[in-house]
C-alpha cells in the first residue's frame, strides 16, 4: 500500500480522497494554486504545495508542476479526482513514466474510450448496445445527409472529442444539418482543437442511466447499480439519484453485467461509468467516463462500498474487496449539487461565505470544502457543495432531501438551494416521470417574469 499520495485537484473531490486517505493510514499532499491558499484540502492535508497562479493553465492543468510536487514530496502516487487532469491520457502517461502510480486506468484506456468514435467502437466489439447512428466521424456534409436519412430524422451532430454540451447539435430537417454541421464543428474546433463530428440517432425522450464498475488488476470486475442522471440543464448534472425509478431488478442485471463484461473484456483496472440513453425499454450506450464522477456518492450509500478506497486499493495492486455476491443494494439516494449561482439567471456568484451551517441526521451527507470567512474564488467551477441523502425507499429519500435543504445554511452568496427545492417539490419530480429534457422545460416553465 503507498504511504504518501498527492492529490491533484481541489475543493470537496480533494477533501473526498484526503479523508480516504486519512482512514486508511496514508499520508497526503494537497496542491493548490495561490487563489486556494486558504482552502480546506490545503489546511487538512499532511503537506501542500503551491503550483502557480489562479489561472487553470498554470495550476491544476500544469502537468509539469504537479509532477514536481510530487517528486519533491515523495509522493508515490497521484489520484487526480474528476475534472481537470483526471482523464488526460497524457498526463497518466507522464505519471506512469516519472515511476509514479496514477490513481485512474491506464493511459491507454483512458486514451481510447476518451475518443467517443472509437470508444463506440470498441464497446460494440463487446455486444454493448449502441445509439444508431454514423461509424466514425464524418467525411462531409453529403456523407452526414445520407446517414441521417438512413436512420431517420431527428438526428444529433456531436463533437468526437466533446463534452458539456460544446459541438453538440440537434437537425430535424436536411436544412436544420446543414446548419447544425457547420455550428457543430466551429463550436468544437474552438473547445477542443478539433472539428471532427459524428452523427446520432435523436432520442426525443430518454433518460440518462450510467452504470459503475470497479475493476482489479486481477481481472474482478463488479458493477455497483445505476444512478438516474437524467436532470440537467445545458447538458450540466443537476440532480442524481441511486437506483433508477425508471428501472426493474432485472433491467438493473441486465446492463449491469452487459457493462461489467465489456470491462473485463477489454482489461479495464480502476473506477469507470459507462451512460447510456434509456428510452422505451432499450439502452443506447453513449460514453465512457474513466474516473470517479461528481455523483459517486449515491452508489456508496447504496452499495456500502467506499469507491475512492477501492481505486487506491486496486492502484496498488490489491484485489477489490467485495466480490459481485457480496454486493446487495440497500434503500434509495438522491444528491442535490449546490452551486454559487443565481437560481434564476444561473450567472455564477462568488464571494465570502458569511454564515455556514451544514444540515446532518440520519442518512445526510454533505461533502463541501466551505467553512465560515472562506471567500469563493471566481476562477474555477461554481459547485460549492454536494448534498446528499439516503433512506429505505424514494419517498422517503425525497423527504429526507427536503428536509435537509430546509436546514442547510449559506450566506454571503447566491446559491441553486432553492431550484433543488423547487424540484423536490414537484409532482412529476415525486412520481418520477421525467427525461433528459424535463428539467429545462421545468425551468423555463417556473420563470420568474
Amino acid at each position: 500500500m503507498f504511504s504518501k499520495i498527492l492529490i491533484a485537484n481541489r475543493g470537496e473531490i480533494a477533501l473526498r480522497v484526503l479523508r480516504a486517505c486519512r482512514e486508511m493510514g496514508i499520508k497526503t499532499v494537497a496542491v493548490h494554486s495561490t487563489a486556494d491558499a486558504d482552502a480546506m484540502h490545503v489546511r487538512l492535508a499532511d503537506e501542500s504545495v503551491c503550483i502557480g497562479p489562479p489561472a487553470l493553465s498554470e495550476s491544476y492543468l500544469n502537468k509539469a508542476a504537479i509532477l514536481s510536487a510530487a517528486m519533491v514530496t515523495g509522493a508515490e502516487a497521484i489520484h487526480p479526482g474528476y475534472g481537470f487532469l483526471s482523464e488526460n491520457a497524457d498526463f497518466a502517461e507522464l505519471v506512469e513514466e516519472h515511476g509514479l502510480v496514477f490513481i485512474g486506468p491506464s493511459s491507454q484506456h483512458i486514451r481510447t474510450m476518451g475518443d467517443k468514435i472509437q470508444a463506440k467502437t470498441t464497446m460494440k466489439q463487446f455486444n454493448v448496445p449502441l445509439v444508431p447512428g454514423s461509424p466514425g466521424a464524418l467525411k462531409d456534409i453529403a456523407e452526414a445527409k445520407n446517414i441521417a436519412e438512413e436512420i431517420c430524422y431527428p438526428v444529433l451532430i456531436k463533437a468526437t472529442a466533446g463534452g458539456g454540451g460544446r459541438g453538440m447539435k440537434v437537425a430535424h430537417t436536411a436544412a436544420e444539418l446543414e446548419e447544425a454541421w457547420q455550428v457543430a464543428r466551429t463550436e468544437a474546433k474552438m473547445a477542443f482543437g478539433n472539428d471532427e463530428v459524428y452523427m446520432e440517432k435523436y432520442l426525443d425522450k430518454p433518460r440518462h442511466i450510467e452504470i459503475q464498475i470497479m475493476a482489479d488488476k486481477h481481472g474482478n470486475v463488479v458493477y455497483l447499480g445505476e444512478r438516474d442522471c437524467s436532470l440537467q440543464r445545458r447538458h450540466q448534472k443537476v440532480l442524481e439519484e441511486a437506483t433508477s425509478p425508471a428501472l426493474n431488478d432485472e433491467q438493473r442485471k441486465s446492463i449491469g453485467e452487459i457493462s461489467a463484461n465489456a470491462m473485463r473484456e477489454l482489461g479495464y483496472c480502476n473506477a469507470g461509468t459507462l451512460e447510456f440513453l434509456y428510452q422505451d425499454g432499450h439502452f443506447c450506450f453513449i460514453e465512457m467516463n474513466t474516473r470517479l464522477q461528481v455523483e459517486h456518492p449515491v452508489t456508496e450509500f447504496i452499495s456500502g462500498v467506499d469507491l475512492v478506497a477501492e481505486q487506491i486499493r486496486v492502484a496498488a495492486g490489491e484485489k477489490l474487496s467485495v466480490k459481485q455476491e457480496d454486493i446487495k443494494l440497500q434503500g434509495h439516494s438522491i444528491e442535490c449539487r449546490i452551486n454559487a449561482e443565481d437560481p434564476e439567471t444561473f450567472a455564477p456568484n462568488p464571494g465570502k461565505i458569511a454564515v455556514f451551517h451544514a444540515p446532518g441526521g440520519l442518512g445526510v451527507r454533505l461533502d463541501s470544502a466551505l467553512y465560515v470567512g472562506y471567500s469563493i474564488p471566481p476562477y474555477y467551477d461554481s459547485m460549492i457543495a454536494k448534498l446528499i441523502v439516503h433512506a429505505p425507499d424514494r419517498p422517503s429519500a425525497i423527504a429526507r432531501m427536503q428536509r435537509a435543504l430546509g436546514e442547510i445554511a449559506i450566506d454571503g452568496v447566491k446559491t441553486t438551494i432553492p431550484l433543488q427545492q423547487r424540484i423536490l417539490a414537484d409532482k412529476e419530480f415525486q412520481a418520477g416521470e421525467y427525461t433528459i429534457h424535463w428539467l429545462e422545460n421545468f425551468i423555463e416553465k417556473n420563470k420568474k417574469v
